[in-house]
This record gives structure tokens, sequence and C-alpha cells, in this order.
């Protein structure tokens, strides 16, 4: 595959390398870039069987980043892991039904940061070669803004902007990302939702004029190489049962488990996904009817997860169309104009996928019966996706990613359990203290000038 190229799902872009694909994060017309082509790799699944994490990680990103010496790729992911708590960096936990894939084991304690440890370090080696910087935007939901804070926090060639929905994170995950003490990294509380957060970074990015002149980039999973880091834990566990496995994923912005259904395309030995949302239940609804419709944000006990408008859906149409870039322009459209869009006809749904909603009565009791039963506590993610997989009843070993140490989120597994939820020794460090900030409305035109502003100042 050393052709690879990065093509827009929108088709009017020209086609890219990886290292333009990771500084670019979003095409040119908009869309997200894709590879060319997801190349099947089952006839290594029995080598690829005997490699640890990193060295898995090693030959995944060999697929897909052919323009980068095997050498630096594989010291950047070492360098990347080598400071999680596992020497497994995802271990897996057998509870009395089900396997739990531990995912938040890196430096802020939830799944983003292995992805984002890789991203700080591809970006670094990138900027290095060209002589040349770059100003990051993201939006997060609760764990990316702390995790892509950590991956490129003190790097000199890397500024960072974070938007986060003021007041809707728990305290934790805003802690996170506020009391780092670096110069580089910009904290932006917006007076909405998560979805106002996305809807700036869109316009944004859309603004190429703007996106070039202040050479921005992004570190949301609409970054292709984060989705790539993560197809690697999906494969990884996969290997280590003898018959092909479920996975079962709490699901917000879509991009983790587009990242197995691609893991899935390559060969990896994975029967079915079952889809977990909470009160925000618009991808339950649309793998229900085809029909993808934006509705209200409900605050949930899974912050992650309050989201109407999934990014990373817009590739899973795209793979479901077959590459047809007219009609995923036609279904985004349609949904840019009216809330409302509907994949139809042989185009409906390829992947095998069980969706589930999971409200906060069932998210609580899930936490209450697993500690109960087993002394493990999940986060009120990861309670998602052990509900739904519950309530699927499958034959086939059940993966449940925890995406989140549960001493994020103590409200909840206090109010869950009636008892203390173990903590961290990173959570004890925050001290509010320290907190850096700035509160914003939500309109595009203020988060601009606050950039420009910051980055004439820097």
């Amino acid at each position: 595959m050393q052709t690879v190229r990065y093509v827009s799902t929108r088709g009017g872009s020209v086609p890219v390398s990886f290292r333009d694909a990771v500084t670019l994060g979003q095409a040119n017309d908009g869309g997200l870039l894709m590879p060319n082509e997801i190349p099947n790799v089952a006839e290594r699944n029995d080598s690829w069987q005997k490699l640890g994490f990193a060295d898995l990680a090693i030959e995944i990103a060999g697929l897909y980043a052919p323009d980068i010496p095997r050498d630096q790729m594989s010291q950047l992911i070492n360098d990347a892991f080598s400071s999680f708590s596992s020497p497994d960096v995802v271990p897996l936990r057998e509870l009395n039904d089900c396997f739990v894939l531990e995912l938040f084991h890196g430096p802020t304690l939830a799944f983003k940061d292995i992805a984002l440890q890789v991203l700080g370090r591809l970006f670094e080696l990138t900027l290095e070669e060209d002589d040349s910087y770059l100003n990051i935007l993201g939006a997060t939901s609760g764990d990316t803004g702390s995790a892509a804070i950590a991956g490129v926090k003190d790097r000199k060639r890397l500024n960072i902007f974070v938007m986060f929905p003021e007041g809707r994170t728990s305290l934790l995950q805003e802690l996170q990302m506020t009391t780092v003490q670096c110069s580089n990294a910009h904290c932006i509380g917006i007076r909405g939702s998560f979805d106002d957060c996305q809807r700036i970074m869109k316009a944004i990015f859309d603004d190429v004029e703007f996106k070039t002149r202040y050479r921005l980039g992004a570190v949301n999973s609409i970054n292709w190489a984060r989705l790539m880091v993560q197809i690697v834990y999906y494969y990884f566990a996969s290997l280590r049962f003898d018959e092909p496995v479920s996975f079962s994923v709490p699901t917000g912005n879509f991009g983790n488990i587009l990242s197995g259904m691609i893991a899935k395309r390559m060969g990896a030995p994975i029967e079915t996904f079952i889809l977990g949302t909470n009160e925000n239940d618009v991808l339950f609804n649309f793998f229900c009817t085809g029909v993808y419709e934006r509705g209200q944000v409900h605050p949930t006990l899974s912050p992650s997860m309050d989201i109407q408008v999934a990014s990373n859906l817009e590739r899973y149409v795209y793979l479901q169309l077959r590459g047809d870039s007219v009609a995923l322009n036609r279904f985004m459209d349609c949904f840019a104009e009216t809330g409302r869009a509907e994949l139809e006809g042989q185009h409906a749904h390829v992947e095998k996928v069980t969706a589930r909603r999971i409200d906060t009565r069932e998210c609580l009791q899930t936490i209450s019966q697993v500690w109960q039963d087993s002394g493990y506590v999940l986060d009120p993610h990861s309670a998602v996706g052990v509900a739904a997989a519950r309530s699927v009843g499958l034959t086939s070993p059940t993966v449940c990613l925890a995406t989140a140490h549960p001493g994020k989120f103590p409200d909840a597994i206090a109010r869950a359990t009636g008892s203390s939820p173990p903590t961290h020794p990173f959570l004890l460090e925050l001290d509010q203290a320290n907190a850096r900030k700035v509160v914003l409305p939500p309109n595009e035109a203020n988060v601009r000038d606050y950039i420009v502003k910051e980055l004439k100042t820097a």
C-alpha cells in the first residue's frame, strides 16, 4: 500500500500524503480525509497475535503512513506509550458476562490519550522537518481537550485552542484542561452545547483563507491520524481470543466505533458492534431507521456523549456509499439545511451494528450492579457500553470499551454506589486555584477574534 493517498469525502480536494493529512486535519473542501484504500491484512493475523500493543501500532501505522520512515514511527510510538501506567497499555479485564478493555491508562485517564499522545508527536515530527508551526483548534465534550493539551503542551512549534461547553463537562474534566500550566494552551468555555463548539470549529475550518493564514490544524477525531491509532486497540483485543468477538462502544462523535469498523474491514476477527447512546439518541435512531435527525442536546451523567451532530458519521456514510462523493454531498447538504437526512436502499448499513439507548436510570443501575457483583467500578460512559451489551445477549465473546477512569466522575459513582469512587493521583493534584480559561458566547466571530488576539501577543 505504498501509494496510499488521502482523499476528501466531499470529492473536491486534491489527494494528499499522510503527512499533509495530519497537518490539514480537515480537507479544504470541508470534507473529511480518508485513505484511498483500506487494506485487507487478515493473512497477518497469526503473526500479529504475538505482538505487544506498541509493536502492533507500528505495523498498522506503516500501512497508512508510508511517507514516515519505520524507524521514526517506531521511536515515536514507543515514546508515546512509555508513560502509560499499564505495561499492556490497554489491559483486558474479565467481568462475569463480558470483558472490559481499559483504555484509560494514559496521562489524562481517558481513551483519547491513546491517539493524542501519538498525534502530538506526529505534529512535532512534521513541523520540525518543515521548519514550520501549527495552531490547533479543537472542540471537546469532555475528554478530548485535556488529552489534546497533554499531547502538545510545551511543544515549541504548537499552540492549541480548545473549546468546551461551559458548565457541561464534569468539574474534573474541566480542571484537567484549565489547570495545565503551559503557555501554548488556551481553554475557551463556550456558553452553549458541544454541538455549538463543533459548529464554530467547522465554520472556521471551512474558511480556507483564515485557516491557511493562521496555520490552523485539527486535533479532533476529524483528523485521520486519531482513527489510525484507535484501529490498533480493536485489532489488539480481537486477537486475544480464539474466535471472532463483538465490541460494545459508548458512542457520541462516532470516531471510536468507526475505528473498529475499519479494523474489521482490514481483517480483524470481529463479529459485530453494539452501539450504545445515552438520551442523546440521534445515532440510535439512525441505526434503527436510517434517518439521521438532529434534536436537542440533553445534559447527562455521560457528558462526552451529549452530542446531536456526530462529525465522524460523514466517514461512515461515505463508506456505505462506496466512496460516492456526489451522494455523500447530497446527504450532508440535506442534513445541514433541514437537520434531517436518510440513508436509503442498498446503501443502508452494510456494517453489522446493533444500537441501544441507555438512559440515566439504566446507566446508574449498571454501575451499581457491576460494583456489587465484582467490585469493579465503571465510569458512566463505560456503563452505557456494558448496559448495551447486556441488553443484546450475544453468544460470542463481548468486549466493552472502558473509555475513562471512574474517578473523573465522582458524583455519578457516589450516586450509583453510595460510596466514594476510586480516585487517582493525577486527579488529586488538580487545584482549581490554577484554572485558566476565557468564556465566550457561541458564535464564530468571538472565537476568531480571540485566536487572532492570542497569536499576536504570543
